[in-house]
């Protein structure tokens, strides 16, 4: 005698007396086809509308691409003129988040100590500068754009890609800020973690991305420009296509993960995430480690951002995953278009969404939305 039941979990199959293998197997196969059934049914929903999206994003002539991952599937995407899913764009700043990637991944496999080692450790003329406060800064400081040092971008920029060493240039300038405090946003920074990430791989930027990213992601990271002695530039004109941000913005969604394996820290992704300091030209928008934070269309998304409207933004708790791609000819804040690209994003892309999926995911596992869920300072 074969009985079918029900508990908490679901269906249930056990045999009472002396069953049947054959029935106890036909009703087993019934049991998971009814069970695969249910589970597609409750999941079955409409996609978003997104003509109006489609409509809207041909009229922006900067709009190079749009992709859109909703559980990990690609609902959306556009394509300008001239640009495919495999076509390569320089993700300018964006590329900060991924040298962000890299350091976590450099601290968890024992290559530097933590966070809170001093760059001084990697760069002995910090120690013999004329200012001994230099000795103060760390890596963290590096990440979050608080080591005190004068900034290289914005007037400095053309100075500093002109110099013979663009990491001693970067080390050279003088301290505006105590080392921890405020945030002095420049790309001279980030090129620091690169030439960092050089010398504790041994190896180059580009070579340690495709081995520690693209090869458990299955892309292959093109190379980009390098500065005089060699090192990939750290800060600025990554190539990446819309599906190789896609993927990239997909492993932070996954809390480092891909394919059942652990490719960056989960405590890295979850961490990276969780506002340490501010623009100064936007105190609302935030600064963790290489990644920002703010809201888009009422939804708090950790994102990566480059000049010209070049985003990977992930909305953990909406499982989504929105990439752009624009002209780097110009600022994305000339003429609104970087609101305008946010608030199409926001409307047309996370508010249907949110729509449909009315209930986030817990918060207690999102410090984005729940700060207290991360207490530690990192020390890994």
């Amino acid at each position: 005698m074969v009985e079918i039941g029900f508990w908490d979990s679901g269906f249930g199959i056990w045999a009472l007396g002396r069953a049947q293998p054959d029935k106890i197997a036909r009703v087993r196969r019934l049991t998971i086809a009814i069970v695969l059934l249910a589970a597609g049914l409750a999941s079955a929903q409409p996609a978003p509308d997104f003509t109006e999206l489609r409509r809207i994003a041909t009229t922006l002539p900067r709009l190079h691409s749009l992709v859109v991952s909703h559980r990990g599937e690609i609902v959306f995407e556009h394509y300008g003129r001239g640009h495919s899913a495999t076509r390569p764009a320089n993700v300018k700043s964006a590329s900060k988040s991924i040298i962000s990637a890299l350091v976590g991944v450099a601290i968890e496999r024992g290559l530097i100590k933590s966070v809170d080692q001093r760059a001084a450790d990697f760069f002995p003329e910090l120690a013999k500068d004329q200012d001994p406060r230099k000795r103060a800064i760390t890596v963290e400081h590096l990440l979050t754009m608080r080591s005190g040092l004068e900034s290289t971008s914005g007037q400095n920029y053309g100075r500093w890609v002109t110099s013979r060493n663009w990491v001693a240039h970067a080390l050279a300038r003088p301290l505006v800020a105590e080392p921890g405090t405020t945030m002095q946003y420049s790309t001279g920074t980030s090129h620091i973690l690169s030439a960092l990430l050089t010398r504790v791989t041994k190896t180059s930027t580009w070579q340690f991305a495709n081995a520690a990213l693209g090869k458990p992601l299955g892309i292959q990271i093109a190379r980009w420009p390098q500065d005089p002695q060699g090192i990939y530039f750290g800060g600025n004109d990554m190539l990446l296509t819309p599906r190789q941000m896609i993927a990239l913005g997909e492993l932070y969604l996954n809390e480092g993960r891909v394919k059942g394996q652990q490719v960056v820290p989960e405590r890295w992704v979850t961490t990276s995430c969780v506002p340490r300091t501010s623009s100064r030209f936007d105190p609302g928008r935030e600064y963790g480690y290489g990644w920002w934070i703010d809201e888009v269309g009422g939804e708090t998304a950790c994102y990566a951002w480059g000049y010209g409207g070049q985003f990977i933004l992930v909305f953990e708790d909406l499982d989504l995953v929105v990439t752009a791609t624009s002209s780097t000819a110009e600022s994305d804040e000339r003429r609104g278009y970087r609101r305008e690209l946010l608030r199409l994003i926001g409307e047309q892309v996370v508010r249907p969404i949110k729509s449909q999926n009315p209930k986030p995911k817990a918060q207690s596992q999102n410090p984005i939305s729940n700060p207290n869920a991360l207490s530690f300072g990192l020390g890994i």
